[in-house]
């Protein structure tokens, strides 16, 4: 099976609306795909199940998303077809993507391998099928087996495409601090939780920013307080970035990572050149992106 890339994305904005019986809290949230990606390259190799992966925070066996994808694959294709054709994978991922760093990297690496198993069967699966199956991993990989940016609601799995989104490049730092979603989502105080001044309508695809950007976008993460509290780094890293490109600059996810958005890429090289030369001590990573399309 050919390489294929997995890759990171972004919450623009992200609002917690409800908190559910079942414990899980109701989200919107508007999410793009990167460039920033892994690499996943897939073999018929090895015994049952595995992967293989340099970072040494990634687990390499049955509790990694990855194969926890390529074992769901499995059983559904036996459901279907009473056969799934082959047992042996081994699953080697080249890690760009920071480890708990709210950007989704294990997320997308389930659905790269859903994706690609799938197409090497033939696709006895369509899209939404895949999604379904997904979304039993965790409500962030159907949207990165749909692809596209979109409005994210309910857990994040309930997904209406974004049609409008300006091309955008985006400088990301990471501060090296793993954070934790469970820790992050303890840590909210619902009832304090903002209050958008305005109300985004998915099916009329407005955003509360314009195709050209000048650096004030007004956008808005309830986790931002929490993820701060806990991972002090957090908010270091975003004074220290704000302070250096003169930009506002966002968390994504329930953290660690940060972004700055542009519509001029030229000024988003020239920033990024900036950010390298200085480079706190509070940026371990530092990417340069831009908004792209889902696994390929």
């Amino acid at each position: 099976m050919p390489v294929r890339r997995s890759p990171a994305k972004i919450n623009l904005f992200l609002y917690v609306t409800g908190r559910r019986a079942d414990g899980y809290h109701e989200l919107f949230s508007l999410m793009a795909p990167l460039t920033l990606a892994d690499r996943l390259e897939i073999v018929r190799s090895g015994n049952g199940i595995r992967a293989v992966c340099s970072h040494p925070d990634v687990p390499e066996d049955d509790t990694n998303l990855a194969c926890r994808a390529a074992a769901l694959f499995r059983s559904a294709m036996i459901e279907k077809k009473g056969d799934y054709g082959f047992d042996h994978l081994t699953i080697y991922i080249e890690k760009k993507i920071p480890v708990c760093g709210g950007l989704g990297g294990g997320s997308s690496n389930a659905a790269c391998v859903l994706l690609a198993l799938n197409e090497y069967s033939e696709t006895p699966f369509s899209t939404n099928q895949l999604m379904r199956l997904g979304l039993t991993l965790g409500a962030d990989v159907p949207f990165f087996i749909s692809g596209v940016p979109a409005f994210a609601s309910g857990a994040g799995e309930k997904l209406v495409p974004c049609r409008h989104m300006p091309a955008l490049s985006v400088i990301i730092v990471n501060p090296g601090v793993p954070a934790s979603t469970i820790d992050v989502f303890r840590k909210l105080e619902f009832g304090l939780t903002f209050t958008p001044s305005y109300i985004i309508n998915p099916s009329s695809n407005v955003l509360p920013f314009g195709k050209k950007l000048d650096g004030r976008e007004i956008l808005h993460n309830d986790l931002e307080g929490p993820a701060c509290s806990l991972y002090p780094e957090i908010g270091i890293a975003k004074k220290e970035m704000a302070l250096l490109l003169g930009r506002n600059v966002y968390m994504s996810g329930s953290g660690s990572s940060l972004f700055a958005i542009y519509s001029d890429h030229n000024m988003a090289e020239r920033n990024y050149e900036t950010l390298l030369q200085a480079r706190p001590g509070n940026m371990k990573f530092v990417f340069l992106s831009r908004i792209g399309l889902g696994n390929g």
